[in-house]
């Protein structure tokens, strides 16, 4: 497994490639889909998170509204890493991306390029911005499990 989560110049390549075209950020509205809107009081992040999920698998993901480098970039690689895996799996990827987040270990090969947000913790208030996309669709995955049951 090539280092390069050790490498600042990649990482920020990474959130700026992420951030400047951005990975299905285009909302469909199409049936089966369900959305959430989230903002934040201390930015610019205005955003609103659809997917969707169907049989406990994560089919598509899709966002859009306004939202910083960060918000734009943490919410574009988590599409990327989640879409295709069952809920369950995906739980798991948010909660090592959180923990992560927090300022505690992490696993490369979980996250991958999401580990590009791996000193996050080091400005509390960018954790926010890190993590609004991330909440969106943890909020979906639990609003699909609960219909489910």
């Amino acid at each position: 497994m090539s280092e390069f989560y050790k490498d600042p110049m990649i990482l920020r390549s990474i959130i700026m490639d992420h951030y400047q075209n951005p990975h299905h950020h285009v909302l469909c509205n199409c049936d089966g889909y369900k959305q959430i809107h989230m903002s934040s009081e201390s930015c610019i992040d205005d955003i609103k998170v659809e997917a969707k999920i169907e049989n406990g698998v994560i089919e598509d993901i899709r966002f859009d509204g306004v939202a910083c480098t960060l918000s734009t970039a943490s919410t574009s690689i988590m599409t990327d890493l989640l879409i295709g895996k069952t809920t369950e799996e995906a739980k798991k990827i948010i909660a090592a991306y959180n923990h992560m987040i927090e300022g505690n270990g992490y696993d490369v090969d979980v996250l991958q390029e999401a580990v590009a947000f791996q000193n996050t913790y080091k400005q509390a208030n960018r954790i926010k911005c890190a993590t609004i996309g991330w909440k969106a669709i943890d909020e979906l995955i639990e609003e699909s499990e609960k219909k489910d049951e």
